[in-house]
């Protein structure tokens, strides 16, 4: 493996890691703001437990792949950043108000009382986030972005503005509320009534993903050839697989198995990045750039890869001890 290939690896691993850890965040939200019942209020201290001081720990996969990808592949970072500046953009004003509405919140009295302001600009943001994000994944999955010598030649809207990218950005979502509602069953275990209202919402979310996944499949086999060829080529194995396991994460919460749902749905989440990763390779934005073709100086590339083996030594273990020590610690909590 080259030390682009290395690169390109961890980058996605980079990804991955923030959809897996970040998504239940973003799925904490929506279950947040669409709360119901009698104990509504109980549901949506479960969210804040669970989502705890943690939450921003979570954004440092994403801070480490957009830092990344502009060290080691900096034409690819500029194209992207150009051609998908309004998904983009409203992605990471998303972020930045989901995180204000939930500190302020968290501190406040209705913290986990009746939907208040903070609470809708909370769960909003947490839908229009990943919906945005799986618009942006979409045009680049497609070949909608089109660079030539080093410039974007395909318009502001080409790619994230279609029928299949709105089904992906709608995937997007219903996956991190796929996750949030998994793992919600294993924070309420303690609570077999409130686990029943997440067990509930795990089976709607797991539906809606299914069939969105595989509306998606059917787009992609009918407009859009290259997503297609990718997922039926080198990605098949992957796709496969997560076709396989996705009828085993349902098991899991027919069955009332929180531990099975867990790792199945967050399995899930991985298997449908992989299986667009191998199956674009060895392209980083296809059909134009490939990552031999952009990646940094080889002196560059060793640099960072050194420096990020060393950061991690430190960083692995300190998120471990975050996640040890303050696990569903919260003001809100309190």
């Amino acid at each position: 493996m080259s030390a682009a290939d290395a690169a390109a690896t961890l980058l996605w691993l980079s990804l991955t890691a923030y959809a897996v850890l970040a998504g239940a965040d973003f799925g904490g939200g929506v279950w947040d703001i669409f709360a119901s019942g009698p104990r509504k209020q109980a549901q949506r201290r479960a969210v804040a437990r669970a989502m705890g001081p943690v939450w921003e720990a979570n954004h440092v996969w994403l801070i480490f792949m957009i830092t990344g990808l502009f060290t080691t592949f900096p034409v690819a970072f500029s194209s992207l950043a150009i051609a998908l500046f309004i998904p983009v953009t409203i992605s990471l004003m998303g972020i930045v108000l989901r995180g204000a509405a939930f500190a302020f919140r968290a501190h406040g009295r209705e913290a986990v009382g009746p939907t208040s302001p903070w609470g809708i600009v909370f769960g909003g943001s947490s839908i229009v986030t990943p919906f945005f994000l799986g618009t942006a994944a979409a045009a680049v999955a497609t070949g909608a972005i089109r660079i030539t010598d080093g410039k974007v030649v395909s318009g502001f809207g080409d790619g994230w503005t279609t029928a299949f990218a709105v089904v992906i950005g709608l995937l997007a979502v219903a996956l991190c509320a796929y996750l949030a509602a998994a793992y919600l069953m294993v924070e309420t275990e303690d609570d077999p009534t409130l686990q029943a209202d997440f067990r509930s919402r795990a089976l709607f979310a797991s539906v809606a993903s299914g069939g969105l996944a595989l509306v998606g499949l059917w787009l992609a086999y009918a407009q859009e050839p290259r997503v297609w060829s990718d997922l039926s080529g080198n990605g098949l194995l992957l796709t496969l697989l997560a076709l396989i396991n996705g009828p085993i994460a349902l098991w899991g919460v027919w069955r009332l198995r929180p531990g099975v749902v867990r790792v199945a749905v967050a399995a899930q989440m991985t298997l449908v990045l992989w299986a667009w990763a191998v199956g674009q390779w060895p392209y980083l934005v296809p059909p134009d750039l490939t990552i031999a073709a952009v990646a940094a100086p080889a002196s560059t590339l060793r640099a960072w890869l050194v420096v990020t083996g060393g950061g991690m030594i430190l960083l692995l273990p300190s998120l471990a001890l975050l996640f040890r020590v303050f696990k569903a610690r919260n003001p809100a909590a309190a």
